[in-house]
């Protein structure tokens, strides 16, 4: 079957290997049809994923078939579409006795720490799959994975309906936090640099949006919350200097959020943290939030449809990532397929 590994940072191969086979009672095949590329596999490929061990198959949004059942298998059947946890923890050390094993002492992470979705066929157990409704297609169903990353960020923010929130960046993920924040709270601020990504989020449910470029953040900020400052702050952009801004935006009391991956040292400032008594929190993968990101679709609550931007097969990976390293702005998500024609 073809896979695509990361051999080392900035060398992606295509590569032929093995079919995996069950092999316990509680496992499933999993033919895969889609797979995302997330920011953090783009880490990955570029070596400043501090969590990412070489080399590696990647992808951490799966979505696909049952191909196979083990014995013991209950709930799932061939034929059944489902999406894959990425999460793997122990169940006993310290952060899953308090329910919390998105950040287990033995992490591990399908894609980062152990091989992920980025081939045709998987094997997991059967606790790892959610069956998907049948309103959404297989393409679209990779959104789900970022967006139960936006509910644990909304949910880690302890987001109120009296909150006004500012989410720094409008792209794939901060676009899943406005999905899920605009269901929460009215008062949603949106900065980012390109001009089309806000006029989509001003069109999603955000009050306020703020091109930094054109814009100074922090006075808009003010102006829109009449002087006091974001009541939370969701950093979704990752950049060297956003921990600082938000610090800067964020009002008395406030909660600032951070997602972002990089290993490399950034700056804040004690006194603002201090003085505003501010909680940094982070956030990080997901902590059972993909039975709420389905329920709410099915109760339609939460449409994906248009997500995608762009799809190309998996056989095409590195011209993927080179269209993704080449920012062209009308990028949103990009999903890798696995069932159609290489030519497509």
């Amino acid at each position: 079957m073809k896979a695509v590994k990361i051999v080392e940072p900035n060398r992606l191969q295509v590569i032929d290997m093995e079919k995996p086979v069950i092999s316990a009672s509680n496992e499933v095949l999993i033919r895969m049809t889609a797979a995302g590329i997330c920011g953090s596999d783009v880490g990955i490929y570029h070596g400043t994923n501090a969590a990412a061990t070489y080399p590696r198959i990647i992808g951490h949004e799966m979505v696909g078939r049952v191909e196979e059942v083990g014995a013991s298998v209950s709930n799932l059947k061939v034929g059944d579409r489902v999406i894959i946890n990425q999460v793997t923890s122990c169940g006993h050390c310290y952060p899953c006795r308090k329910g919390r094993g998105n950040v287990c002492d033995n992490l591990k992470v399908r894609g980062v720490h152990i091989d992920g979705g980025y081939r045709e066929f998987i094997v997991v157990p059967e606790s790892d799959c959610y069956l998907l409704p049948d309103s959404i297609s297989d393409v679209d169903a990779v959104v789900i994975e970022p967006t139960t990353i936006a509910i644990q960020s909304c949910t880690r923010a302890e987001l109120e309906k009296d909150d006004m929130l500012l989410i720094l960046g409008s792209g794939a993920l901060g676009s899943s936090v406005l999905r899920i924040a605009r269901q929460i709270c009215d008062h949603i601020i949106v900065a980012d640099i390109v001009d089309d990504k806000l006029e989509d989020a001003k069109a999603n449910g955000a009050k306020y949006t703020i091109n930094v470029l054109k814009e100074d953040l922090e006075e808009k900020v003010k102006e829109y919350t009449d002087g006091h400052g974001a009541t939370v702050s969701i950093d979704s952009s990752g950049t060297k200097d956003s921990l600082l801004t938000l610090l800067k935006v964020t009002g008395n009391a406030g909660r600032v959020m951070t997602m972002g991956f990089s290993n490399n040292p950034v700056e804040a400032n004690q006194f603002l943290i201090t003085s505003k008594e501010l909680d940094i929190r982070g956030s990080r993968l997901q902590n059972h939030r993909f039975e709420k990101a389905i329920e709410m679709i099915r109760e339609g609550k939460l449409d994906l449809t248009g997500s995608v931007s762009h799809t190309f097969p998996i056989t095409k990976a590195q011209e993927a990532f080179d269209f993704v390293d080449s920012r062209d702005p009308s990028i949103r998500k990009i999903v890798f397929t696995f069932d159609q024609p290489e030519e497509a």
